[in-house]
């Protein structure tokens, strides 16, 4: 039994070493790309279509993870669509993250006629298809950077409102937010100094797993040709493409989508290590 709680204990940190790592990793292959990406990403040479990564025969060492049919460097093309990724999944996470949390503070520790209207707000939002939600925002708004993360934001605030007002009840519920009050403080400072530190680590980790949503939304987006601009890699444009190749170059679909596949599972992973981590039950 002892060996086992050593094991558990063990594994948040090694979920924080590893998806921290490549996400570490992905941020400075992103940052430094234009340094590092050993062809211009939208540059084509038809003579150079559909070569095959390094280790397989036929291939040319100039491109390392091959080309697409119009001979543009999968290698490029990921790195730039990394930045991409990461710049919606950084933005995008961040606001919904302080409009969602903000509301769940409110409703969950203020209560009465602010938790019933924040709540019946929920309740009505969530009864869209998020996907389809998504979809329908960009269409009106149309394509662009902006609007895909404003599609996110308007899609996916619900997600923290509702964990976080379930945490702010259940603290607000506490001995030590009854000690704060007879003390004088206020209710907008208990709530600030007192609720808040408490629900942290819970909105930490939510924040990670929101980034790693926002990564996947922005691919299905791109997937459909409605992110941004098609000329502009991204890794669900290169998973399309990649789609109706995958017989004569698997390496157009495979990459980017092990690459997506990674990063989703790092924020995803991350999140729950963290929250494992600040969890004083698992200390």
């Amino acid at each position: 039994m002892r060996d086992a709680r050593g094991h558990i204990r063990r594994l948040p940190g090694l979920r924080l070493w590893l998806s921290g790592g490549w996400l570490t990793f992905l941020v400075l292959a992103a940052v430094f790309a234009p340094l590092i990406s050993p062809h211009d990403p939208l540059a084509q040479d038809l003579f150079a279509g559909r070569l095959p990564p390094f280790f397989e025969q036929g291939a040319d060492p100039a491109y390392l993870l091959g080309t697409d049919s119009l001979g543009r460097d999968v290698l490029s093309r990921m790195l730039y669509g990394a930045r991409l990724a990461l710049i919606v999944a950084l933005v995008a996470g961040t606001l919904t993250c302080l409009i969602g949390a903000t509301l769940g503070l409110i409703a969950g520790y203020y209560r009465g006629w602010a938790d019933l209207v924040i709540s019946r707000f929920i309740d009505i939002w969530m009864a869209f298809p998020p996907v389809l939600f998504a979809i329908l925002l960009i269409a009106v708004l149309g394509t662009g950077l902006m609007s895909v993360i404003i599609a996110i934001v308007v899609i996916d605030w619900t997600r923290f409102a509702r964990v976080v007002r379930a945490e702010a009840m259940s603290q607000g519920a506490m001995d030590y937010v009854a000690s704060a009050q007879v003390a004088g403080r206020t209710r907008f400072g208990t709530a600030l100094t007192e609720i808040l530190p408490n629900v942290l680590p819970t909105i930490v980790a939510l924040l990670t797993l929101e980034m790693g949503i926002a990564v996947i939304v922005e691919a299905i987006l791109s997937f459909v040709n409605l992110s941004i601009s098609t000329d502009q890699p991204t890794w669900g444009g290169m998973i399309a493409e990649g789609r109706t190749s995958i017989y004569q170059a698997w390496w157009v679909l495979v990459f980017p989508l092990f690459a997506l596949f990674l990063t989703v599972l790092s924020f995803s992973q991350l999140g729950e290590g963290l929250k494992d981590h600040f969890d004083p039950v698992l200390r």
